[in-house]
């Protein structure tokens, strides 16, 4: 079996789409064409020239980072990227050497590219929990375990993985970014296992958390707001917000936003919640509309929860139930 590999598309997938169009990248591009260094060494005294890094620890990832994607990941290998909108691995193979693309040729950014056939997508839901647990580094850019890449090929497959027990740790290895990232997804799990009206409950406790008094619409038509909510709770101070939610799978589109913008009245303050997250071209509608209008995805939600957990309500605790970790201070 060919090695496997995880590679970030921005935080939360946001450069997913742009990598379907048959590559993966990474970002540092000041850092030049990685093919003019001849070592490790060289590589690192570019970053540190380029970003005035002090802090050892990030630049020994950074360069491990992009010798990786240099001179490891090989033409042929597996390579898998998340969209946390989706909740889906895109899943391919590398296709091609690393290339260098001038700024003024880049698509997404980033001038570190590598070509990948993509041959198909995995739902996270079919994954065992140790396997998407090994996938929650906060790496850029990691090696897959050989029993994670057999459960995403046979899930690619349409085959059920093969559950093992999870392999147990001798020692503290993992970064606590490592454990605040599997714990912000394991959270989204929770978030997206909540009914549609569990949903709108739950963003309106987050709004209580933060200090608004809130007011969810009965079950019915509620002509493009589900919940409202205001300092006094009457609307009669601002901010007044108006907040849609939908609770689905698959990104809300230009034309679900531009609805909603056509409900808010002058003072209104829009909230749009989808689970499914959004296209780039409902993003582009909410920072044209002529009202402030805010999208709000699961990775945003799930950040919203942790920010405010502490001034959840009773109603919000049983339904959202949550347990701090601490951690060693450094």
């Amino acid at each position: 079996m060919a090695n496997g590999w995880m590679i970030r598309a921005g935080r939360g997938g946001k450069l997913i789409e742009d990598f379907e169009s048959g590559y993966i990248s990474i970002g540092w591009n000041q850092i030049g064409d990685l093919n003019q260094f001849k070592s490790v060494d060289e590589i690192r005294a570019a970053y540190i020239d380029c970003f005035r890094d002090p802090k050892p620890s990030r630049v020994a990832n950074a360069v491990a980072m992009l010798r990786k994607f240099r001179d490891e990941v090989l033409k042929g290998d597996t390579v898998i990227s998340y969209s946390s909108e989706r909740r889906e691995y895109l899943v391919g193979e590398v296709n091609g050497p690393y290339q260098y693309v001038p700024e003024d040729q880049q698509i997404g950014g980033h001038s570190h590219v590598r070509a990948v056939k993509w041959i198909g997508v995995v739902s996270r839901d079919v994954l065992p929990i140790s396997t998407r647990n090994s996938l929650g580094s906060t790496l850029t850019l990691f090696s897959l375990s050989d029993s994670a890449l057999k459960d995403i090929m046979a899930a690619l497959h349409g085959k059920t993985a093969i559950l093992t027990e999870p392999e147990i740790e001798d020692d503290l290895s993992e970064t606590k970014d490592q454990v605040v990232s599997q714990a912000h997804e394991l959270i989204k799990d929770k978030i997206l296992a909540l009914q549609p009206e569990e949903m709108e409950e739950l963003v309106a406790v987050i709004l209580r958390a933060m200090g608004y008094k809130t007011k969810v619409s009965p079950r019915g038509p509620d002509r493009g707001v589900d919940v409202q909510a205001s300092p006094d709770g009457l609307g009669l101070t601002q901010p007044r917000i108006k907040v849609e939610v939908k609770h689905r799978s698959g990104s809300m589109g230009s034309q679900a936003i531009r609805s909603f913008v056509g409900v808010l009245r002058n003072g209104d303050t829009g909230l749009y919640v989808s689970t499914g997250g959004f296209s780039k071209e409902a993003r582009y509608e909410a920072e044209r509309a002529t009202f402030p209008v805010t999208l709000i995805d699961t990775d945003d939600l799930a950040d919203l929860i942790v920010a405010h957990y502490d001034n959840f309500d009773l109603e919000g605790r049983a339904l959202l139930p949550l347990i701090r970790v601490y951690w060693p201070a450094e």
